[in-house]
């Protein structure tokens, strides 16, 4: 008996971990590869506007295979699926490294996307289960703060590598990280399974479409000259979204059943998710382009004034337990949500003029709030799930916040292309990113109006044993 306890403790303190190691090499690629295009597409003899095609395949074969993984999980078992994602995803960083030209690039960044889709995810399902929910927040707590480091280090990394090495370090990077995951992973990971497993491929396939539909509009929103095609296909994936509804209530075991969103505290973090992330997710876009762009300024340079963020966002998990603890959930969300939105309009007050360590106490105050935000709504979604529902539910959540993510992107962009072709800008492009964070600010402070719908008592059940 105490060796099994022994154990579990052992699991227990290395389980975040792995997690962490898994979270923080898919954050770091999904935006380590931006600051490198140009380098890339020189070497490859490619046009830098035809690169994009690398990141938009990565992006969505990610939001195409998330729905999968928790049938696999529940099927393989969590620990071998998640070792054949740090296998599957370490294989195509080595051969995105070795790629000749853009075809065998995009190829493998397919294979690292499957690899991606199951680890997080994956991950993610094992620590749900392995913690009790007292605990639960605490070891979440831990493994998230990769989430919040990846983006700020990837582009301040990826211009290092790129100027000082070679492009092809900033895949290479993801080998020994994996491989590191591979043997904690081995070791430690617990192999969940569940008995009574029936996949609904008709519903996956009808899913994946809409994620497709979805991520391809995403990815070509900026093109405001041609809209007509990219609404159709924005409207024909909500039609799927809507075919998958008429089917999930005839099946009767569905890839994600409807009765996940009867869990009031599972909807409300759902769609809290989508709607804060709009204003969050545009932010680390728009400020690194406006420093480079509007203050002509390096990439570089650009990465640095951003890099408090992830001191911060540290500091914010060391604070988020206590808060949540003294404050409750509803109250944190919409407390929080509302200083996130001011801040992001205050990014608007410089003009030009303005030297840009102005920029950087909002940055560093931006990343503490950011940190709470992201471990309070992810937390409260699984708060109230029933042990049935964890897989589905997490790998629900894992695509939301994918596309939440891709959503806000575009946002930002849509909203700048539209401010730069106005005449409120007179001539400055400064001014349309003025007026860009003022607008996703503003939406920002009205989206913690989701967390409303939280009761007072809810997330008591997440409170964490001292």
């Amino acid at each position: 008996m105490s060796e099994t306890n022994s154990s579990l403790t052992s699991i227990k303190k290395i389980l975040p971990l792995i997690l962490a190691t898994a979270i923080f090499m898919q954050m770091l690629d999904s935006t380590i590869l931006n600051t490198s295009l140009p380098s890339i597409a020189k070497d490859l003899k490619e046009s830098p506007l035809n690169m994009q095609n690398a990141i938009i395949s990565y992006v969505l074969t990610l939001a195409v295979f998330m729905p999968a993984s928790g049938f696999l999980a529940d099927r393989f078992g969590t620990k071998r699926v998640f070792i054949f994602s740090l296998v599957l995803f370490s294989l195509g960083s080595l051969f995105c490294a070795l790629s000749q030209n853009l075809t065998h690039l995009v190829i493998s960044r397919v294979i690292q996307g499957v690899g991606g889709s199951l680890m997080t995810p994956v991950g993610k399902l094992a620590l749900i289960k392995t913690f009790d929910k007292s605990e639960l927040l605490k070891a979440m707590n831990f493994a998230i703060i990769p989430a919040l480091i990846g983006p700020v280090l990837g582009p301040l990394v990826g211009g290092y590598m790129v100027d000082y090495l070679s492009w092809h370090w900033i895949f290479l990077i993801n080998i020994p990280i994996g491989f590191l995951g591979i043997i904690l992973g081995i070791k430690y990971m617990p192999n969940y399974k569940s008995k009574d497993v029936d996949f609904d491929l008709k519903g996956f396939m009808i899913f994946a479409a809409a994620s497709l539909l979805l991520s391809i509009s995403l990815e070509l929103f900026g093109d405001l000259q041609n809209i007509t095609p990219v609404l159709l296909i924005f409207i024909l994936g909500f039609l799927f979204l809507y075919y998958y509804y008429k089917h999930a209530k005839k099946e009767g075991n569905p890839i994600f059943p409807l009765n996940l969103f009867q869990v009031r505290t599972f909807r409300v973090g759902i769609v809290g998710n989508l709607a804060t992330r709009l204003g969050i997710s545009a932010v680390p876009l728009l400020l690194p382009l406006m420093i480079q762009i509007a203050y002509k300024q390096t990439a570089v340079t650009s990465g640095w004034i951003v890099a408090p963020m992830a001191l911060t966002a540290i500091l914010g998990k060391s604070s988020v337990i206590k808060i949540l603890d003294r404050f409750g959930y509803r109250q944190t969300l919409m407390v929080n949500t509302f200083v996130i939105g001011t801040l992001i309009c205050m990014l608007a007050i410089p003009d030009i003029h303005t030297n840009l360590l102005w920029f950087i106490p909002i940055i560093a105050v931006l990343g503490f709030f950011n940190s709470i935000q992201f471990t309070s709504m992810n937390t409260i979604s699984i708060a109230d799930l029933r042990n049935f529902q964890t897989s589905s539910g997490n790998s629900l959540i894992s695509v939301n916040q994918q596309l939440a993510i891709g959503f806000g992107i575009a946002f930002g962009l849509i909203v700048l292309k539209i401010f730069e072709s106005t005449d409120l800008i007179k001539g400055e492009i400064h001014n349309a990113f003025r007026y860009t964070f003022l607008t996703v600010g503003f939406l920002t402070i009205l989206s913690g109006l989701v967390f409303r719908r939280l009761h007072i008592s809810d997330g008591k059940n997440m409170k964490s044993k001292e």
